[in-house]
């Protein structure tokens, strides 16, 4: 697949039209829609680096494909072993973005030089290195790797908000667990992450009272974080001498990037256009993955159902966890079921027209986790299927 800028972004019956002969389920990528956001993130990040967030995608061409694009390089894996997995398929660069204690996983990456020196682990927590230590001592393996993560999260009196990662807060505390690291035979501290998810994760969009609020809590968190991390980056590079400092998601490019200390910025879920994208007003990605489902009974004259559809989104349970109907317009689940494991029954002025047989198009609320559920995408360019790609499961590979 060579990606290509300045396609027009077909609508769905052009993709429905591509796709006719195919079965549900099925998952298509409108490859135009990639490519402008894809385009859309490297104009929002202003000449900074954009390391891939690789859970976010789960699809090994897309990831390879989008690295060979200008303005991305490198990739923020979620798990050692699919870190693993991704060297030995060639990928270089490789951060794991959350601790592991794969003691497996650890002895690999300890025993294999290559491995050794393309891969970084995340460090929170003198533990961690402990259990590195515990799986194979630093006489008996390869120098390992290690980036620190900084706690992101906005905290100001009773309002906090951000995820809930790192116990490292304060320039004194990231100091100190870099000097136990560069003090500890057998790690090298080689960079920083922080993610600001109360920035990049949370839709901002409208005019009612909680978009105002949250809109002045990033505000206000933004402001507060380019001071903290700057103050935490130089703190740590006193220490050490840092490759790298990451930071942001899709949702955050234009402040991260503003902060000198930063050096690459994160991304991933902004290539595709989840569900939960609609609700962010600063940026607006274009809808680049569907699954497809099918009308398969007709339980009343007002409702049709689907086969399955219950492809459910992580987080917080609500409404904005269920997949977005994207087509036919019209639609709406049924309080009582929602979206079902088996079945998933609609209703809504469109739903008395739909025939057993009719497809569903919908988008998942969060970019990645539909790989979970099918092998393969099916790439629509120009009006036809131009390639099939596997996903990990389609691969044989499941991380998480």
């Amino acid at each position: 697949m060579t990606i290509r800028a300045g396609a027009a972004i077909p609508g769905i019956a052009d993709l429905r039209a591509a796709t006719a002969d195919l079965d549900p389920p099925f998952g298509v990528l409108d490859r135009a829609a990639l490519d402008w956001n894809a385009d859309d993130l490297r104009r929002r990040a202003a000449g900074k680096p954009i390391r891939i967030a690789s859970k976010s995608i789960r699809i090994r061409q897309v990831l390879a494909d989008t690295l060979a694009r200008p303005g991305f390089a490198g990739l923020l894996c979620y798990t050692l072993p699919e870190a693993l997995w991704l060297y030995g398929k060639d990928f270089r660069d490789l951060v794991v973005g959350y601790p592991s204690v794969h003691r497996a996983g650890i002895a690999q990456l300890a025993a294999d030089e290559g491995a050794a020196a393309a891969v970084t682990l995340m460090i929170d927590d003198a533990a961690q290195l402990d259990l590195i230590d515990a799986v194979l001592p630093p006489a008996r393996r390869n120098v390992i790797r290690v980036c620190i993560e900084l706690d992101a999260g906005f905290r100001k009196g009773p309002i906090k908000a951000g995820a809930l990662r790192s116990p490292v807060r304060t320039p004194d505390a990231a100091q100190a667990l870099a000097r136990l690291i560069a003090a500890r035979p057998g790690f090298r501290l080689v960079g920083m992450m922080a993610y600001e998810g109360q920035i990049a994760g949370v839709g901002n969009a409208g005019r009612g009272l909680r978009p105002r609020l949250v809109r002045a809590m990033q505000h206000r968190s933004a402001a507060e974080l380019l001071e903290r991390r700057a103050l935490v980056v130089a703190a740590v590079r006193g220490v050490a001498d840092l490759e790298f400092v990451n930071g942001g998601g899709t949702g955050s490019l234009e402040t991260t990037t503003a902060e000198d200390a930063v050096t690459e910025l994160a991304a991933g879920s902004g290539l595709v256009g989840p569900g939960l994208f609609d609700h962010y007003g600063a940026f607006h990605p274009h809808p680049a993955m569907y699954f497809v489902m099918s009308v398969v009974r007709r339980p009343s004259r007002s409702v049709a159902t689907m086969l399955g559809g219950g492809w459910v989104a992580s987080g917080p349970v609500g409404a904005d966890r269920l997949p977005v109907i994207a087509d036919p317009p019209g639609l709406e689940y049924v309080d009582l079921e929602g979206a079902g494991e088996v079945q998933t029954p609609l209703r809504g002025r469109r739903a008395r027209n739909l025939a057993v047989g009719e497809q569903i198009w919908l988008r998942h609320a969060k970019a990645g986790e539909p790989a979970e559920h099918l092998n393969e995408f099916h790439l629509v360019e120009d009006g036809r299927i131009t390639d099939v790609l596997p996903t990990y499961r389609g691969e044989g590979q499941v991380f998480l």
